[in-house]
């Protein structure tokens, strides 16, 4: 009941007072539109540049340390590795739609058969496992490189995520559900942060708008100093409200991707990006 509440107050500030028979795409207009309105100055794409959106000093910094990304070596080994094939001669290109390429846009997606929320992290590792190969560590390393140089193969497309059936909107709204739950010692949800704060400090830190989250991942940190995957960013966020963080590609940080995703649907990939 007090998730339910918590959930409702934000849901209210956002305009959308009946959430119960909300569609995903009433919460995605809702949710887009509680941004555009919040940041008039701001175009819905740049919304994809996070905190840079809402920053101009932070912005100037990170366009001038964009002209020679710290990223660069971490890409082209992502490019390498994507392309080296596995010991059954077969590589990575061989498992996916396009050869892999110019499709991050479409994940992550429900799969139907499996009744499950499939991130391209997982996807990945999977087609590793086909093919005989070990499983790669989730959240850092070769598995993040990979799915940098496929996000890169993707910039500029739209993201475009579908809730294709009843099963599919369960795990929607269950991810839904953690997006606006409070949790740890702190008691934040992560609408708390990315919703009700946005744009104010954080200590020295602005709030990024959530709109626009996904479509930058994975991402080069400065605290890291190497890329990250979605699930990566979710434990550290967990760990700042003193909640214990999940383990990548749990079903809860899947679904949570999966409504996130949803919620930036429209908004171009612009992955991968380095944040601070």
């Amino acid at each position: 009941m007090k998730n339910l509440l918590n959930i409702l107050v934000i849901f209210t500030s956002l305009g959308c007072i009946n959430i119960a028979n909300a569609t995903p795409e009433q919460d995605k207009e809702t949710f887009q539109r509680f941004y555009m309105e919040r940041f008039p100055d701001v175009s819905k794409e740049d919304f994809g540049n996070g905190v840079y959106a809402l920053d101009q000093d932070a912005r100037d910094q990170w366009e001038s340390m964009s002209d020679f990304p710290p990223y660069e070596d971490d890409l082209e080994a992502g490019e390498e590795l994507f392309n080296n094939p596995f010991k059954n001669g077969k590589n990575y290109a061989n498992c996916f739609k396009n050869g892999g390429e110019n499709i991050r846009q479409n994940y992550p997606k429900f799969d139907t058969e499996r009744n499950s929320v499939i991130t391209l992290e997982l996807a990945i590792n999977e087609c590793r496992m086909k093919n005989g190969e070990s499983a790669l560590p989730y959240q850092k390393g070769d598995i993040a490189k990979i799915s940098a140089y496929m996000a890169s193969t993707s910039e500029g497309s739209l993201i475009e995520i579908k809730v294709p059936n009843d099963n599919a909107l369960i795990a929607y709204e269950e991810g839904k559900q953690y997006f606006y739950s409070k949790r740890g010692q702190l008691n934040f949800s992560c609408a708390n942060c990315h919703i009700q704060n946005v744009g104010r400090k954080a200590r020295s830190e602005t709030l990024s708008p959530a709109l626009g989250h996904p479509t930058h991942f994975p991402v080069y940190r400065m605290a890291w100093q190497n890329f990250g995957t979605l699930h990566r960013r979710f434990a550290s966020c967990n760990k700042q409200v003193r909640a214990q963080p999940l383990a990548g590609q749990s079903e809860d940080y899947r679904n949570l991707e999966y409504f996130l995703t949803y919620m930036s649907n429209g908004l171009p990939i612009n992955g991968p990006a380095s944040r601070k």
